[in-house]
């Protein structure tokens, strides 16, 4: 896939483990359902192409799954059931970004379906407006922030709202102890 090869060959080997506050923040740029989403390069682990889930029983309506990464089990999200939308159709360009989230002490490895890949964009601290307080399509709390991108608005997320661990056992009907017995 021509369009991931391009955007891993953007993403940057080594990241300064200090970022100063007039640096920009990178952001991988994606489509969903036509509206254009960022999310920071470094939630993110990998970008591969959509294949196969295997469905799971009992899970959230926006968890379309889960895949074997690498002898992994990661479940796989669909960001646009997430938000409460139909869930767009799977085409050539459909991919499933690996994202890891924070949950309290520990971190996870979550898959989210995303219509198409665009780039990777810095965008600058001062080009970052708050989320709008009321009247977007999504929870508030899903998003960290507008870019400004060549006079257009891209939506950042707030991944770890946005695949909250515990949002998604609410979701499913699982007691939070029962979830962190097994």
């Amino acid at each position: 896939m021509n369009a991931i090869a391009s955007v891993r060959a953007q993403m940057p080997t080594a990241v300064p483990a200090v970022a100063h506050a007039a640096e920009a923040t990178q952001y991988l740029t994606f489509l969903l359902a036509g509206e254009s989403f960022a999310i920071g390069i470094l939630s993110i682990k990998e970008i591969i192409e959509y294949d196969t889930l295997t469905e799971v029983p009992m899970m959230p309506a926006c968890v379309r799954g889960v895949i074997n990464l690498r002898g992994a089990v990661v479940p796989v999200m669909d960001l646009l059931a997430r938000f409460g939308r139909p869930s767009s159709p799977v085409t050539k360009r459909t991919c499933i970004v690996i994202v890891e989230v924070q949950a309290g002490e520990e971190r996870h490895v979550i898959g989210v379906v995303v219509d198409t890949v665009n780039e990777v964009l810095d965008i600058d601290a001062h080009d970052i407006e708050p989320p709008p307080s009321f009247g977007a399509n999504i929870r508030s709390d899903f998003i960290q922030g507008m870019g400004k991108v060549k006079g257009r608005f891209v939506i950042l997320l707030n991944v770890n709202q946005v695949l909250s661990i515990d949002d998604l056992q609410a979701a499913a009907g699982v007691p939070r102890d029962a979830a962190a017995s097994n």
